[in-house]
């Protein structure tokens, strides 16, 4: 059954790539059975004379640190005409429900589940985020959208107006709607008093930690997301910088740094990432390379790489042979 599954899902890929040819379309997925987690796939372009990374990232749905940590070696501001730039357009779904918003905040990046019409093929969109600074965080939980606003004006609090004003910046108490508006064009409120998720005059930063606690997108991304997300759609906002996730015949990792205030909390050991490899193997064996799966951890590129093991017997992973690992790595 789960064979039959996976060659439908692979036929729906294959016709929907040929359906989705544009780059506008290009964050929409079909959106896998649910033992399937993996979307997309990692592809390459030569950068033109006249890009930057950002230049690059915006036309192919990423942001500011998907394209930067995805391709390290590369000047962000002076790529050079005919570089290979790598596109991190793998992504692994995350955790929990498949439904409403889900806010990924360490890889700075929504999944947007549509409900499916009947005799649709269900789709989920995933658009690059910039979120809250570490002294404004951006808050973790279950909300939900509770209005949403065409050319909104902005009422900046007086936490914002008075750090503005220390650096010379004095904000009026209301900015209209205009190229001056940090909302842009296009806000939808959070359940969460005081947070939007919003457009902005700034696309550049998309992609990056710049926010005061709002989740700001690319215009283009939420003027489309504006007009198909009713009111009410649920908003998960999580905390995960490492996903484990199936694709029809392996198992990927994906890691990101986690935020600046986790780092010590979190540690760089591998605890994190054998809790979710030894839930992911519950009920499928697989044979793991833990060196493989140190290199992924260790570099945290936010690319999806398969850790199985190359010509291995599958086995269940167990936190014992995790443990045992880590030991002899700690020991080099």
């Amino acid at each position: 059954m789960k064979s039959k599954l996976a060659s439908c899902f692979l036929a729906a890929i294959v016709t929907a790539a040929l359906f989705m040819s544009g780059t506008a379309a290009a964050a929409s997925f079909v959106l896998p059975p649910p033992d399937i987690d993996v979307i997309g796939a990692t592809s390459t372009v030569r950068a033109r004379e006249e890009d930057t990374l950002l230049d690059i990232a915006r036309e192919h749905g990423l942001g500011y640190e998907d394209i930067v940590r995805a391709n390290p070696d590369t000047d962000p501001w002076l790529p050079g005409e005919g570089t290979e730039v790598l596109l991190p357009t793998r992504f692994i779904l995350p955790p929990g429900p498949r439904k409403g918003i889900v806010l990924n905040l360490p890889e700075l990046r929504m999944y947007y589940y549509p409900p499916a019409k009947s005799g649709e093929v269900p789709m989920v969109e995933t658009h690059p985020i910039s979120i809250g600074r570490m002294d404004w965080a951006t808050p973790l939980g279950q909300t939900k959208i509770v209005t949403k606003v065409r050319n909104p004006a902005w009422y900046p609090p007086e936490s914002i107006r008075k750090e503005h004003a220390e650096d010379g910046d004095i904000l009026p108490n209301v900015v209209p709607p205009g190229p001056d508006n940090p909302l842009g064009g296009f806000a939808m409120r959070l359940s969460i008093p005081g947070y939007l998720i919003h457009s902005t005059n700034k696309p550049a930063g998309v992609g990056m930690r710049v926010t005061h606690g709002c989740i700001r997108m690319y215009p283009e991304n939420i003027e489309a997301l504006f007009e198909v997300v009713p009111v009410g759609t649920p908003v998960r906002i999580i905390n995960e910088p490492y996903k484990v996730g199936w694709s029809v015949d392996s198992l990927y990792l994906e890691a990101h740094p986690p935020l600046d205030e986790d780092a010590e909390r979190i540690g760089r050991d591998l605890t994190i990432v054998t809790e979710l490899l030894v839930k992911a193997t519950s009920e499928r064996n697989i044979a793991v390379d833990w060196d493989r799966i140190g290199t992924i951890f260790e570099t945290a590129n936010g690319v999806p790489d398969s850790m199985a093991a190359i010509d291995a017997a599958p086995i269940r992973v167990s936190n014992d042979d995790a443990a045992a690992t880590e030991r002899e790595q700690s020991s080099l």
